[in-house]
């Protein structure tokens, strides 16, 4: 059988897929998280829990949402409670597995920037803000990113530290009184990286087909360490494939005037 050509957002979000289970408790960020928890719910993962920031539990969206206030959220929860009791009971009382977040700013340590790009008080750019992302680093169990390589994201140190990962590394997060793992895993267009274990710092585990590790060190903006043992990430099925497919043409639909079923209204 051939092998199916697939494009590096598609390897990035299917291998982000994969890191999730069945039994997990995931606060799902929009975007690239929100399109990885839902392919792993509709492939090997379906009885996972999924959490969204406006207060949904449980949800099953069959198309990705625009924004948290999504009403497809709403409309597939198992239930909806209100944002105060999502945060303090749900996530602050330590009952959420997984927070899956993305980065407009990242750096080795996991430290993520969604605020401002430059300077806070006269900045190039300034972002959608942190909204519960810093919540969910301290509280959740453990921390998943995926993000786009570029010297612009992945840089030797963020612009401003909207949620904060591992600081300066090693023990940093049991210093403050943080005693969730924090961000253990990334995944990349080019790449699986995760934590070590020491100085938590992130490391190339696996390097997506046909790309080298030139090519991570190109678009990134510190020294990349390399596992001593890397290896290839498998590449998407066609059943992760066609998932992720299907997946965005009815949100492209849906969000386009069409339907659901991926038919122009």
């Amino acid at each position: 059988m051939s092998e199916v050509d697939f494009t590096p957002d598609e390897m990035m979000t299917i291998a982000a897929a994969r890191a999730l289970s069945n039994d997990d408790v995931c606060f799902v960020g929009i975007g690239a998280p929100s399109a990885a928890c839902n392919v792993a719910r509709l492939t090997h993962a379906p009885d996972i829990t999924l959490i969204y920031e406006s207060g949904t539990i449980g949800t099953a969206p069959s198309v990705l949402p625009l924004s948290i206030g999504d009403g497809e959220l709403s409309d597939t929860a198992v239930t909806t409670v209100s944002v105060p009791e999502m945060f303090r009971y749900w996530l602050q009382g330590g009952r959420v597995t997984i927070g899956f977040l993305g980065a407009a700013q990242i750096d080795r340590f996991g430290n993520i920037n969604t605020t401002v790009i430059g300077d806070y008080d006269s900045p190039k750019t300034r972002l959608p803000g942190g909204g519960g992302a810093p919540e969910i680093a301290s509280s959740c169990g453990e921390i998943f990113i995926t993000l786009k390589q570029s010297k612009r994201a992945m840089v030797d140190r963020i612009d401003f530290v909207t949620s904060f990962g591992h600081g300066e590394g090693g023990n940093h997060r049991g210093r403050l009184g943080l005693d969730t793992k924090g961000p253990t895993l990334m995944v990349t267009d080019l790449a699986v990286w995760k934590a070590d274990p020491e100085s938590r710092e992130f490391t190339v585990v696996s390097l997506h087909p046909g790309v080298s590790r030139d090519m991570v060190q190109a678009t990134c903006g510190w020294p990349v360490r390399f596992a001593t043992a890397l290896t290839e990430t498998p590449r998407p099925t066609g059943i992760e494939l066609s998932t992720l497919r299907d997946l965005n043409a009815r949100t492209k639909a849906a969000h386009s005037g069409g339907d659901k079923d991926g038919e122009a209204a």
